[in-house]
């Protein structure tokens, strides 16, 4: 009987007082910029936003990313378009249209 037991590890983020985030589970780094990176990962696309980014390690064998700066928001990228709402199908429709309500 085989006692082992696998667990995948399919990533981790971790932030140090905004000024530095360490991800795993890295495939590629898509785009990058001092304001924006855009990242893909084992879980889906990051994108990263801040100020003054800078790449300090990228490892994609190992899956590492390392980068400094000031950090906003981390955020992931729906990959599945979302169904709209009433709402905007209906302004949607009324651009298309150029119905005007008064």
């Amino acid at each position: 009987m085989n006692d082992n037991i696998v667990l995948k590890e399919y990533g981790e983020i971790k932030i140090v007082d905004r000024k530095r985030i360490n991800l795993t589970g890295i495939k590629k780094l898509i785009s990058f910029n001092p304001q924006e990176f855009l990242i893909d990962s084992k879980l889906g696309t990051i994108l990263l936003k801040g100020n003054n980014l800078e790449l300090i390690r990228l490892d994609t064998s190992d899956g590492i990313l390392s980068i400094k700066g000031i950090i906003n928001s981390l955020n992931y990228m729906d990959e599945n378009k979302k169904e709209l709402s009433f709402i905007a199908r209906l302004f949607k429709w009324v651009l298309r249209y150029k119905l005007y309500v008064c």
